[in-house]
């Protein structure tokens, strides 16, 4: 029991060296789409979705590349930290950040106790400008490709359990990182756990590649009742631009005319239309924000 009478005598009292005190991260996953010009220019160019790394010139994981990240100050929310990272390390500002998951692994950085909080954003390269910040010396778009592997299944008295092996490539003009992680499903009745291990991870820092594939698994899994694809695209598009940009991040093809006919409640037609040589004139259309669900 208490000896104290008031909250105000104990909180000036109250050791805050009583419990231990882990460090606190924000790390940011920036995906975007970004196209790769094609040299014969009546042939469309290709897309890839992308992912923004920095590289370490320090320990640990000197000469490694690893998410922009940051400690998070006393004085500041965990929004807060992950703006002020985006800002300060590659000069992103005004985008949408959202909350993915926090990683708490007790050995996921070799320095101390270090709690991370997640974050994931999606962005329009378009008028995307990035440089090295604050500590940075290099910092760069990745093209993201996975592959996965030995898929198994054991039924179990209350579900199943399922693993496989995901291998993870990011590829910049200079540098190729590879990294495998197993994921485990558990179905125990109507309740799903999910896990990640990492089996090998090269050139990429902490336990970033298994993020990474979290996120990559978020997002294929938002796309099918969220509006998150248009945040891909920009004000006007193609129906052509976004079917692709839902491919991509659904990493499978789609009918065009199931494609249209599912999404015609998110976007309006406008007046406009493309121009440019090599291809015929298409119509433009912009997001609808007055959709309503529909799933894939």
């Amino acid at each position: 029991m208490s000896n104290f009478k008031t909250e105000k005598e104990f909180l000036e009292n109250y050791n805050v060296s009583e419990y231990d005190r882990p460090s606190l991260c924000v790390d940011n996953i920036l995906f975007t789409i970004r196209e790769i010009e094609n040299e014969n220019y009546r042939k469309l160019s290709n897309k890839s979705l992308q992912l923004l790394l920095t590289y370490r010139e320090s320990y640990p994981f000197k000469n490694c590349w690893a998410l922009p990240g940051t400690f998070v100050n006393t004085s500041e929310s965990l929004d807060e930290a992950a703006t002020r990272c985006l800002k300060e390390k590659s000069n992103i500002s005004d985008i949408y950040l959202e909350q993915l998951y926090t990683f708490g692994d007790v050995n996921r950085d070799p320095r101390t106790r270090v709690i991370s909080c997640t974050y994931m954003s999606l962005v329009d390269s378009t008028n995307l400008k990035i440089k090295p910040g604050r500590n940075v010396s290099k910092i760069d778009f990745f093209t993201v490709s996975t592959n996965t592997t030995n898929y198994k299944i054991i039924d179990t008295k209350s579900g199943n359990i399922s693993t496989y092996t995901t291998e993870l490539i990011l590829k910049n003009i200079d540098t190729t990182i590879t990294a495998k992680i197993q994921t485990k499903k558990e179905l125990i009745g109507t309740k799903s756990i999910t896990t990640y291990k990492i089996l090998k991870s090269e050139n990429i820092a902490f336990d970033h590649a298994k993020n990474i594939i979290y996120a990559l698994d978020r997002l294929k899994n938002k796309v099918e009742y969220t509006d998150i694809a248009f945040s891909l695209m920009g004000e006007y598009f193609t129906l052509t631009n976004l079917q692709k940009c839902y491919e991509i991040l659904l990493d499978k093809p789609l009918l065009a005319a199931n494609f249209r006919r599912k999404i015609s409640h998110m976007v309006s037609e406008t007046d406009k239309i493309t121009s440019g040589a090599g291809h015929r004139p298409s119509k433009l259309y912009k997001f609808n924000p007055d959709w309503h669900n529909n799933n894939f």
